[in-house]
């Protein structure tokens, strides 16, 4: 069976599948009187033609390392972030496109605090909270159009800590 090992979840790592969102270095702005930091722009948000951004609200049931990866999908047609709604880490997997399926994975290990958000077309695991309660605010593309490709693997890879 393969395995791969989970990664941290830094910005050069994941820049090419997508975003990771998080108030790190320095602010771009400090509003409100002084009291309030902004981090600006921080996604490559792109909800695609004939679509426009979505707020919904997802619950998934908790998993645990070692996961057995046996499904990836990708959204054709926008982006898509995840924002954790409680401070508890989360398992991203994201693959890059091999011809139309997908590549070889990685998967990365999103501490407390830290959100991403996936680009157009990019290959990825179902949303996988590693503990309660699961809760996020995705924002992805509301519109026409299919925007949902699954890709079950033969084989299922088992993904392990770092």
């Amino acid at each position: 069976m393969q395995t791969i090992r989970t990664e941290q979840l830094l910005p050069a790592a994941f820049a090419p599948f997508g975003d990771v969102l998080a108030a790190d270095g320095m602010p771009d702005a400090m509003i409100n009187a002084g009291l309030c930091a902004r981090f600006h722009d921080r996604a490559r948000l792109d909800f695609g033609p004939h679509g426009r951004a979505g707020l919904s609200i997802f619950q998934a049931q908790p998993r645990a390392l070692p996961y057995p990866l046996d499904l990836l999908e990708r959204h054709p047609l926008g982006s898509q972030a995840f924002i954790p709604m409680a401070a508890t880490p989360f398992l991203v997997i994201v693959a890059p496109d091999a011809g139309g399926t997908p590549g070889t994975p990685r998967a990365f290990l999103a501490d407390p605090g830290q959100a991403v958000n996936l680009l157009r077309g990019i290959w990825h695991g179902v949303l996988t909270p590693l503990a309660a309660p699961g809760l996020f605010a995705v924002i992805d593309r509301i519109g026409p159009g299919p925007n949902l490709e699954e890709f079950p693997l033969p084989r299922a890879i088992t993904v392990r800590s770092g």
